[in-house]
């Protein structure tokens, strides 16, 4: 039969009190409840541990020797549970993440490169999906979209500034094949598609202009699921790209790339993290949503 714990802690009480008074009223319990307890422990034991007399309480040789095992090891063992309460208030545990490569490449890891070496108990696995993920039935803690495309019962914090889409393509294709003035121009152009991974179709290309909104559904010879590579196609003059200004903007500033239909590209809402519950209340979750957060905004 396993020993009662309860019972040999109470002992050590009382040895180390030297009181029953004193030893019941740390404990929380009635004088009479607590020596009952000890005497149980004797009996079961067949030892005396305690010295009784009218005005103190004293150890036995034989409760000593149980004081002195007792008393390292019930104190190693209150240095362990501190430690794992302090275990669990650091920020430690894995985040998963699903967002767009854009995203993760100009927001999120820059920000959040920081956070593996401040805090090295946390780890991030992010998925690069340019569609729509279930957050909850898929396994993440969190998503990255646009504000506009959240869903409404969903908790949503903006994690990033406005940016724009922009229709790109390299001088040299714009010399041989002209320069579209309108979006309806474009079905006349080679354009580099983006499939959107989850929905399975090409995305529809969103163009704006005096409260008109334009979808243009283009077609051309490339199709890729990702924008780095729709901008590596249209640097080498494979047709127009549509694809956000800050991942052509050295190109662009260098001539190597050029914008067409500026004006018909106005900025929209940026990125916001968005997640189930506000029950993501987890160290960890803490850390990066406040490395996240766009202070700009709040």
């Amino acid at each position: 039969m396993r020993e009662n714990f309860n019972d040999l802690l109470w002992f050590l009480v009382v040895a180390e009190e030297r009181s029953f008074t004193k030893a019941a009223a740390k404990i929380g319990v009635t004088q009479s409840t607590l020596s009952h307890t000890i005497k149980r422990l004797e009996t079961r034991m067949g030892l005396r541990l305690l010295a009784r007399t009218t005005r103190s309480v004293s150890a036995t040789e034989a409760g000593e020797r149980l004081r002195q095992s007792l008393g390292p090891r019930i104190a190693e063992i209150e240095t362990d549970i501190a430690a794992l309460t302090a275990y669990r208030d650091k920020p430690s545990g894995t985040m998963r993440i699903t967002l767009s490569d854009h995203a993760l490449d100009y927001l999120v890891w820059p920000k959040l490169r920081p956070v593996l070496a401040d805090y090295p108990d946390i780890k991030l696995e992010f998925s690069r999906d340019n569609g729509f993920r279930n957050i909850v039935d898929d396994g993440f803690d969190a998503g990255v979209r646009l504000g506009e495309t959240v869903e409404k019962d969903m908790i949503a914090v903006r994690i990033g500034p406005d940016w724009r889409l922009v229709a790109i393509g390299a001088p040299e294709y714009f010399t041989a094949r002209g320069i579209p003035k309108t979006p309806q121009d474009l079905v006349s152009h080679n354009c580099i598609c983006l499939r959107l991974t989850t929905a399975g179709g090409l995305y529809a290309w969103e163009f704006q202009q005096d409260g008109r909104d334009i979808r243009m559904r283009v077609d051309g010879q490339l199709t890729f699921n990702s924008t780095l590579p729709m901008v590596d196609a249209a640097l080498a003059g494979y047709g127009i790209a549509y694809v956000p200004e800050d991942t052509v903007a050295t190109h662009i500033a260098a001539g190597r790339l050029q914008i067409v239909l500026d004006q018909w590209s106005p900025p929209f809402a940026g990125y916001y993290l968005y997640y189930p519950s506000r029950r993501q209340n987890a160290p960890a979750f803490k850390v990066i949503l406040g490395s996240l957060r766009d202070s700009a905004t709040e």
